[in-house]
């Protein structure tokens, strides 16, 4: 279990900082980070904290891409947390 803290506040920080560095990257029109980057850690685990940075800090709010797609992947994370202590509690 402490892995797993571990590995989700490493992936919260990167949400964070990958956020934080495609906004300043957007304003001083410099290399932005791929869309499908910020997709990929919100995936993997920084999809609450990447949707509390993007509303904090106003970016990517008007794409439907990451207002729409980053609470399916948290609805989805949910389930998946949810099934998985539903079994284990099961067993």
């Amino acid at each position: 279990m402490e892995y797993i803290g571990i590995y989700l506040g490493i992936v919260s920080l990167m949400s964070v900082f990958f956020t934080q560095y495609d906004k300043n990257a957007a304003k001083k029109h410099k290399r932005r980070v791929r869309e499908r980057t910020l997709l990929l850690i919100s995936a993997l685990g920084g999809s609450v904290v990447m949707f509390l940075t993007m509303l904090a800090i106003r970016h990517k709010t008007k794409h439907a891409k990451f207002m729409i797609g980053i609470p399916v992947i948290i609805l989805l994370q949910t389930a998946v947390i949810a099934g998985m202590i539903w079994l284990w509690l099961k067993s």
